[in-house]
């Protein structure tokens, strides 16, 4: 029973791809018809419905083995991303099509009423036959999502981008007045793989010159040996007031099989080994001041809280010891512990910094438009918030996991900077 239960999403997408391929082959073909030579016809039909299938298949090859490989593996990962860069580029030349396929029916039925009462011409349609316009329109059209896909997968996913956010709160301490923060989140390890570009983004951390490194969670993908060539990397993170983190929901390993409850414990010590190598200071439910000429703050660390994922942080252990008038940051992973928890927490926090949801890796921001389809699941997903008097940050994620690229919402490095006022 569970290998049929398997097969059915296998089959569904599978007979998904057909469809789409369908009809919108058939929207091309007054293009493809158009070409003089039937070897290159032949070609391009054959390329058409093959290419699809074998980025299909080398995806199910890839999550068959990703237990194996520790993730989708060379093959997998290639499939993976093509499938999804030929769904997104496909379903735009659908939509277009479909338009004109909207016309084309308008047409039809205005031609059906003029003809009532009249005598009826054998074989006449009264819809027009699909134009080579159309076909070239949805091309120009679906070039511009493939060009950006490709893009996010050479050159978008190490596009490192800079967010700056002025935070005045009335209760900062006057000495932290102007006192700068910066966040990274969800490093990923497992998944980077270019230095030169990872090296440019740890300097770009370096460049602000903040007082203080944070980073909230998500140091590997499963495995803690995936950040070994990357700790001297990260160790050249440097901050007067010092670097400290905390876990996300995949720094417990609960993503891979193990080969034994020893083998689980001992690659979540390794990480949190790691974590001290790269010189972070790991939190796990605790607190620490932050002291500035006499004056201090409260930086408190939780383990990853997350709704529908592992709830290891306790909030209140994290806060002992703390004094409810401190001035306070917290570092928890998951949006949604701010959510549930934090924001109508009877301990006023002012700044949580989160991270996980990557923002999807795909989306588009403006100034006048921010979206992604991690909306629907995470209405809080990328950037500053504000409840209740307590401001939520949400870094939109320094690597990238599962789809290897970034379109749209690029990977960041976040400047906070504390006003008193």
């Amino acid at each position: 029973m569970p290998n049929t239960q398997a097969l059915i999403p296998v089959i569904i997408i599978f007979l998904l791809i057909f469809v789409m391929n369908k009809y919108s082959f058939q929207g091309l073909k007054p293009l493809v018809d158009s070409i003089e030579s039937d070897g290159l016809k032949s070609v391009i039909k054959v390329l058409f419905w093959g290419i699809p299938y074998l980025a299909y298949f080398l995806t199910l090859y890839g999550l068959m083995n990703m237990r194996e490989n520790h993730g989708f593996g060379y093959w997998g990962a290639i499939g993976f991303n093509a499938l999804i860069t030929l769904f997104v580029t496909q379903l735009t030349i659908i939509l277009v099509i479909f338009g004109g396929d909207i016309v084309r029916w308008i047409i039809g039925l205005f031609s059906w009423v003029q003809t009532i009462g009249k005598p009826a011409v054998e074989g006449h349609s009264y819809i027009p036959e699909r134009r080579k316009f159309i076909a070239q329109l949805a091309l120009l059209v679906a070039a511009v999502p493939f060009a950006s896909f490709v893009y996010g997968i050479v050159k978008g996913k190490y596009n490192y981008k800079l967010h700056k956010h002025i935070l005045t709160f009335k209760d900062l301490p006057e000495a932290f007045d102007g006192f700068t923060i910066t966040q990274i989140s969800d490093v990923h390890s497992g998944s980077l793989e270019n230095h030169e570009a990872v090296s440019l983004g740890v300097d770009l951390i370096n460049e602000q010159k903040a007082d203080l490194f944070l980073f909230t969670g998500d140091l590997v993908n499963n495995d803690a040996e995936e950040f070994e060539p990357w700790i001297d990397v990260f160790g050249k993170i440097k901050a007067p007031f010092g670097q400290f983190s905390v876990l996300g929901n995949h720094d417990y390993g609960d993503y891979r099989d193990w080969p034994s409850k020893e083998a689980k414990q001992k690659n979540h010590q390794d990480i949190i080994h790691h974590h001290a190598k790269a010189g972070f200071t790991l939190m796990r439910d605790e607190n620490i001041k932050i002291e500035k000429d006499g004056q201090s703050i409260s930086l408190i660390g939780v383990q990853n809280w997350g709704h529908g994922f592992i709830k290891m942080g306790d909030l209140d252990k994290a806060l002992e010891g703390v004094d409810k008038n401190d001035f306070k940051i917290l570092m928890s992973h998951d949006p949604t512990h701010f959510e549930h928890i934090v924001k109508n927490h009877d301990t006023h926090i002012h700044l949580t910094l989160a991270g996980h949801t990557h923002g999807m890796q795909m989306g588009v921001e403006f100034p006048w438009l921010k979206w992604s389809p991690i909306k629907y699941r995470y209405p809080k997903w990328a950037g500053l918030y504000q409840e209740n008097e307590r401001f939520l940050h949400i870094n939109r994620g320094f690597g990238f996991l599962g789809f290897g690229g970034r379109v749209g919402i690029w990977p960041e490095v976040t400047l906070i900077e504390l006003r008193r006022g």
